[in-house]
């Protein structure tokens, strides 16, 4: 298939992607879709490196996903992909039916949207970064409350309200005046989580959100992502943390050189993995 642009995906995929526009919002009845996110043959290139080759994966509402696999996968950068922070160059993606990044023209080509859309868009994506992402001068309180003043318009009080009730839910409700370098990195990593759910999110993100703590600190991060989980919020969780995948998820993928290899609830995966490649991938880690 060739390229429409070095911007947006296919013409093809664009055609595809005005269906799903659609038929992704309800089914036959009328009724609404329960999936949230929808991925089709996404592919993704870094000059001549093709980092995803073809993804596709379907993820309901309060699903957990966890994706794992080696490094150099491909698992961060679809989930990039997913919030439109990386360009996809083929396929489409779509988050609560409306497709990501991109519409469609009166003549069946994708579009980049503008930056006011896709930053609306990704008001409704949560994202967690490995390494927190925080803003230095600012306190934990500010942090949160960022976002909904910027993005949601909401007033100072109604902002700093709703950031207190969220450090307090993930355990930090004495520190809403520190800054991120007088945390440990298991608080900045909660702050993160906190400011994430300011948003109101219909989808939370995670990139490998404990790979940059230290042991001890793995498990209060992990604790309020469990909540999360038990709450019924949709997550995609990219991480080496095998008990945690086993344990929350309602569904493993593993991903090598840019493609899914399999997919399947935790312990098909963990006791009776059907492909060589997860296989071996486990046998280095359990």
């Amino acid at each position: 298939m060739t390229e429409a642009s070095s911007d947006v995906p296919t013409r093809a995929t664009a055609a595809s992607a005005a269906t799903a526009s659609t038929t992704d919002r309800a089914d036959g009845n009328g009724a609404q879709a329960t999936s949230i996110v929808e991925a089709v043959d996404v592919h993704k290139r870094f000059g001549s490196l093709e980092v995803l080759k073809g993804v596709s994966l379907s993820v309901e509402r309060g699903e957990v996903v966890v994706l794992i696999g080696p490094s150099g996968s491909g698992k961060t950068t679809f989930l990039r992909c997913i919030n439109h922070f990386e360009k996809i160059d083929q396929g489409r993606i779509s988050v609560n039916g409306r497709l990501i990044g991109y519409r469609v023209d009166a003549k069946g080509n994708l579009r980049e949207e503008r930056a006011a859309e896709i930053a609306r868009q990704r008001a409704e994506i949560g994202f967690v970064f490995q390494h927190f992402n925080l803003y230095p001068n600012k306190t934990a309180l500010e942090n949160v409350c960022l976002g909904p003043r910027k993005v949601r318009k909401i007033s100072r009080d109604e902002a700093e309200e709703l950031g207190r009730r969220l450090l307090q839910r993930v355990g930090l409700e004495a520190k809403f005046d520190v800054h991120p370098a007088q945390l440990s990195g298991g608080q900045k990593q909660r702050v993160a989580i906190a400011r994430a759910l300011a948003m109101q999110p219909k989808l939370i993100l995670f990139d490998e959100p404990t790979s940059a703590l230290d042991p001890e600190m793995i498990g209060e991060v992990l604790a309020v992502m469990k909540s999360l989980a038990a709450e019924g919020m949709t997550m995609i969780v990219v991480s080496h943390e095998m008990g945690f995948a086993r344990e929350v998820a309602d569904r493993v993928v593993m991903m090598d050189d840019g493609v899914l290899v399999e997919e399947g609830p935790p312990r098909q995966i963990f006791d009776h993995p059907a492909h060589e490649r997860t296989r071996a991938f486990l046998a280095k880690l359990l």
